[in-house]
């Protein structure tokens, strides 16, 4: 244990060292925000995969292997490198936008009610996700230190607020490079190892249920919806976005997104065989707990620490993400344009809205506990609505601004009381209020059109006086 530990705490104080040095290249909140729309596709699919393959993506789906999905889980990070690679369609449209937050160009095309709607939204589902990683990373402080889960949250919480505060978006960029492609190649040289622990390939199948082993145990019906709800949060989703924004040019935007889904693709069944592996030799434990035991336990220390910092590193990269995206949606979408209030020093702002988002992330994942469930339904708040009225105010001009408030407000609706009625006829929550969102859409736009109404405002406007409107 001596070893892991002194692994990570090297691994950690590297990753701080990183974001020292990020700090001294950030001059303006642009930097902070959008990295000085900068980075390059290696860079790009970098930061978008370790935003991705954070708590849900590892822990999450070792922990659904361990579960109720077996193998099957793998789908689950398959099904996001595929929504990456469908996201980079309009890859060129985000980028072209030359915008710095989803709600931004919701506004520009549907004026303010739609813009402060989805702008709320958007900071509900994003500080929801930090809590979603920040439960992620304590559980690997649990398994590792012994110390119960609420000091394990306090720990690591305090943790991902401290390391984005530093920053912004190029600490989160550079440490993310970094990370992913550590977490890969710590998870691809685990498994091997962890097999060999358990007993070999024949023992630890020997050991599984039969139907752990089903390779789309979940249903089609799941993984089509999956596919669905990442194409929607990665299209929609601000800390996704955000770095589309920061991308060099519309071709790298493009570039980095193609570059990401593939290498999501190729990884994804791996923390699912983990997962597997941990059932096979700890039949007892819990399922959040798996990884972090298979790695403990069966994995050589040096090995062992590796793998946990990347993992660890990831998951507070990715709350890291998601803070900044609520700093960005507050002070550029809510703080001025709809609260009307001036802003002196937008950097100042941004951090301490860093530190407000995360404590109350903290204390959202010392009450809930939980890692896929919250994060499923994080998605959902922030895509059924927004994502017709975001996506088609990018990709058609023939839009009418009643059509995005209109459909923004039905999706939402419809999408959260989906879930809440435990998905029927085994519908995805975000998949039934994507539906109802487009449908609103069209139908308002085509009534709409039909009286004349004026098409809204280009999305590639940047004058937002319509906003106020």
């Amino acid at each position: 244990m001596g070893i892991i530990w002194t692994i990570i705490i090297v691994y950690m104080a590297a990753m701080i060292g990183i974001g020292l040095y990020a700090k001294t290249k950030i001059k303006d909140s642009n930097d902070y925000h959008l990295a000085g729309r900068r980075l390059g596709p290696i860079m790009l699919a970098g930061t978008l995969a370790a935003t991705e393959i954070g708590g849900g993506s590892s822990i999450g789906v070792a922990s659904k292997a361990y579960g109720e999905w077996g193998l099957s889980a793998g789908w689950y990070v398959v099904s996001a490198g595929i929504g990456i690679l469908l996201v980079s369609f309009i890859a060129p449209l985000m980028r072209k936008t030359m915008a710095t937050t989803v709600p931004e160009i919701i506004g520009r095309r549907y004026g303010k009610s739609s813009y402060a709607f989805s702008s709320i939204l958007s900071v509900i589902a994003s500080v929801a996700l930090a809590a979603v990683q920040i439960t992620a990373t304590a559980t690997i402080v649990h398994v590792l230190t012994g110390f119960n889960l609420t000091w394990a949250i306090l720990i690591s919480g305090i943790g991902v607020v401290f390391y984005t505060y530093l920053g912004g978006m190029w600490s989160v960029t550079l440490t993310d490079f970094v990370q992913f492609f550590i977490i890969v190649f710590g998870f691809a040289i685990a498994v091997p190892f962890a097999l060999s622990s358990a007993g070999g390939f024949d023992t630890v199948i020997s050991n599984l249920p039969p139907e752990q082993l089903g390779f789309t145990k979940i249903g089609w019906k799941t993984i089509l919806g999956l596919i669905v709800l990442y194409f929607m949060t990665f299209s929609t989703g601000q800390e996704a976005v955000q770095r589309y924004y920061s991308a060099r040019n519309e071709k790298t935007a493009v570039m980095g997104s193609l570059i990401c889904g593939i290498l999501m693709s190729v990884y994804a069944f791996i923390p699912a065989f983990l997962g597997l592996i941990a059932l096979s030799a700890f039949p007892n434990i819990d399922a959040n707990n798996a990884l972090a035991t298979v790695s403990v336990e069966l994995l050589p220390p040096l090995i062992a620490g590796l793998l946990l910092s990347g993992v660890i590193s990831a998951t507070l990269s990715s709350a890291s993400g998601n803070l900044l995206a609520v700093a960005s949606v507050y002070v550029k979408d809510i703080h001025g344009p709809i609260l009307k209030k001036s802003v002196q020093n937008e950097l100042k702002l941004s951090k301490s809205l860093v530190v407000l988002s995360g404590l109350l992330a903290i204390g959202i994942s010392l009450f809930s506990q939980q890692i896929i469930p919250l994060l499923v339904f994080a998605f959902t708040i922030r895509s059924t609505g927004p994502f017709a009225a975001y996506i088609l105010g990018l990709m058609w001009d023939k839009v009418t601004p009643n059509a995005g408030f209109y459909s923004i407000i039905t999706g939402t609706i419809v999408g959260v009381a989906w879930q809440l009625a435990k998905e029927p006829f085994g519908i995805m929550a975000v998949v039934a209020g994507c539906l109802v969102s487009l449908l609103t859409f069209l139908i308002v736009n085509w009534i709409e059109r039909k009286r004349g109404v004026s098409a809204a405002p280009s999305a590639f406007d940047s004058n937002d006086n319509n906003i106020s409107a």
